[in-house]
């Protein structure tokens, strides 16, 4: 992807993938606004207005989680992951109601939780969520999973397992957030990926194209890459790599 911040962009479509995990909230929210019809963006003000005035749980379920749910109908399924993110940070739901919300929400809103962790979460305590995502063989949630929030906090030992399903299942590994710096001088890294690389040619099954670029990142020679930017929560880009 070769925007970082969405209202760059020319598509609706380029609000997808991990850009949403990576564009300022206000970006965010500029960018959807614009693409939206009346009737949608009047909507999403209102349900940004209520999730900031009414931000708790009332009742079993709280006006905020009957919007998350309404997203998809009301924004259109271009749209609804950034309306989710936007409506998850007006509502400040902390690392309980998105558990609440992953637990209980369909693919699509887990998918949101995912791609809002790093605009609402600074510390590990999410990480159940994205390793519960992980063990999915939901390319959609997988991608999702791999953003600034996993590049920040996963373990390696984790972390490397994540890259591999990736390539098990298909998912870019342009979706893999700050893969040049975690990828650099792995060295257990590259052994895993030579080892599926063998597996693979010994099946007379071709080798990943993403596997060679991975493999490539791993050496230890190259010129290390730049710390990325890394400005947390609320307002973040949060620490990603420099795929383009």
């Amino acid at each position: 992807m070769t925007h970082s911040h969405a209202h760059q962009a020319t598509s609706p479509a380029d609000t997808q993938g991990t850009t949403l995990a990576r564009t300022p909230l206000h970006d965010l929210r500029n960018h959807v606004r614009e693409h939206l019809g009346e009737a949608a963006r009047t909507w999403l003000d209102q349900a940004l207005d209520e999730a900031a005035a009414h931000p708790g749980a009332h009742g079993p379920i709280s006006v905020w989680e009957l919007r998350l749910a309404e997203a998809g109908r009301r924004c259109g399924p271009e749209h609804a992951d950034a309306a989710r993110i936007l409506i998850l940070h007006a509502a400040r739901a902390d690392t309980d109601a998105l558990t609440r919300v992953y637990t209980q929400g369909t693919a699509a809103e887990r998918r949101a939780v995912l791609h809002a962790l790093p605009h609402l979460v600074s510390g590990p305590e999410a990480l159940p969520l994205v390793e519960d995502a992980l063990r999915t063989n939901d390319t959609r949630l997988l991608a999702a999973a791999v953003g600034p929030y996993a590049a920040r906090h996963l373990d390696t030992h984790h972390w490397r397992h994540a890259v591999l399903k990736c390539l098990f299942t298909g998912v870019p590994v342009a979706e893999v957030a700050d893969l040049d710096r975690r990828a650099h001088a792995d060295t257990e890294l590259a052994r895993m990926l030579g080892d599926y690389a063998a597996e693979r040619t010994a099946a007379g099954r071709p080798v990943p194209e993403d596997l060679h670029r991975v493999l490539t990142l791993t050496d230890p020679t190259a010129t290390p890459p730049a710390p990325a930017t890394d400005h947390g929560p609320n307002g973040a880009e949060g620490t990603h790599g420099k795929e383009s």
